[in-house]
């Protein structure tokens, strides 16, 4: 056998039986993928993992509580023999032989008529490497192949999508590695890249020299004006035939004018799709190891945004309500007014020692995080120069992350 190479296939078996020998981790890693291709699977084991059961439970699995006999692959399409008995595999690889049925071993390949290969799927092709035997090399393979597929490095962008409209990318919150996948590809296919400072920036060096880059950030007018002018841009850009990501940091509707975005395209006639983004409220303390909820300590957490003073005639947010909550505030775009709302929360029954934690320049190479209570944190804020970006997480959980500090 070993002087012949394998003839690649794909097989279809969708609504066909597949039987599987063994109940054990070898079985539990290939039935999902079986089912997922639409097999009508069959496990043959004494015993197997709860976690195959569950799926005998759910009706997805049908399994045969015994020890193999041949007649189990009558009328099978294709057999895996999974069980750690040497002999046992050897009588079904015996059996699948005799009725012509392609069998894979799961302990000597040599004796095999069929390899599982390292499988993955993206955009409609299905990619499988067979390494000679060696399943870690073609599992390495197929990842580079498939990463490659996802950020468009591979395919060239004359075969990419190229159907007009706008796209938001939630580009996360800073650190390039914690982009979705999903986010990157389109930003390595689009036409036009409408980006903001917060957006990973270290990204659009890789962009395509003939992609239009456009930096909303150095937009000329008010905030207010601003926001019209992006979208006039995304609409204008789209109705041109091109495809435009509009890159943002965090996610594109956490305080994002995300959906502002999509009203002017809906309005305008434009596609637009969403991809979301690691939201920074949750992903920034997370990475400087603050959870935000913690068992028997914080039951519910807010995400607030205090760009607003308590008070302001155009704030939305109950202060005095937030002051009686139990559980974690977690504060975005407050530097300029944490002090206001430390005072607000006081006034409001939130104790001046509750725990407070400020990430500056979260997942990003200058973070640092800053500790406080509610009491003395216009002071910390002022002693450690602290400047925006930065997530203000109040409650518990930060003496949860900082046990010595707030003993």
């Amino acid at each position: 056998m070993d002087d012949f190479k394998p003839y690649p296939s794909g097989l279809i078996l969708a609504g066909r039986a597949v039987v599987v020998v063994g109940g054990g981790h070898v079985a539990q890693r290939r039935v999902p993928a079986l089912l997922g291709v639409g097999a009508v699977v069959t496990v043959v084991s004494p015993v197997v993992t709860p976690a195959i059961e569950g799926l005998v439970g759910a009706g997805e699995v049908t399994w045969v509580e015994r020890g193999f006999e041949e007649h189990d692959l009558d009328g099978a399409w294709y057999v895996i023999a999974a069980t750690d008995d040497h002999d046992a595999n050897e009588e079904v690889s015996r059996a699948a032989e005799e009725r012509r049925i392609f069998c894979v071993r799961a302990d000597d390949a040599t004796q095999a008529t069929a390899w599982t290969p390292a499988v993955g799927r993206h955009a409609g092709v299905t990619v499988a490497v067979l390494g000679n035997r060696e399943p870690r090399r073609s599992a390495a393979v197929r990842d580079e192949i498939l990463e490659g597929l996802r950020e468009g490095t591979i395919v060239s962008r004359h075969q990419r999508d190229r159907t007009p409209g706008v796209i938001l990318v939630g580009g996360g919150p800073g650190d390039p590695d914690l982009m979705s996948v999903a986010g990157r590809k389109a930003l390595m296919e689009a036409d036009v890249v409408v980006a903001d400072r917060l957006a990973p920036r270290e990204l659009l060096s890789e962009l395509p020299h003939d992609v239009e880059l456009i930096d909303v950030a150095k937009l000329p007018r008010g905030r207010s004006a601003q926001q019209e002018e992006i979208n006039r841009v995304l609409v204008e850009r789209a109705l041109e035939g091109k495809v435009v990501v509009r890159f943002k940091g965090g996610d594109n509707f956490v305080f994002g004018r995300g959906y502002e975005e999509v009203l002017a395209c809906r309005e305008a006639g434009v596609p637009v799709t969403v991809i979301p983004g690691l939201t920074s409220p949750v992903a920034v303390p997370a990475v400087a190891g603050i959870p935000v909820t913690h068992r028997g300590v914080a039951h519910e957490f807010t995400v607030i945004s205090g760009h607003l003073p308590p008070g302001h005639e155009e704030s939305l947010v109950n202060w005095d309500a937030v002051a009686g909550l139990t559980g974690t505030v977690v504060l975005m775009m407050a530097v300029q007014n944490a002090p206001a709302i430390a005072e607000a929360l006081v006034a409001g029954g939130r104790p001046a020692s509750t725990p407070v934690g400020v990430i500056c320049d979260g997942t990003m190479p200058g973070e640092r995080t800053v500790l406080a209570t509610l009491g003395t944190l216009a002071t910390e804020l002022e002693a450690q120069r602290v400047r925006p970006p930065a997530i203000i997480v109040v409650g518990d959980v930060v003496a949860v992350a900082h046990p010595d500090h707030f003993a």
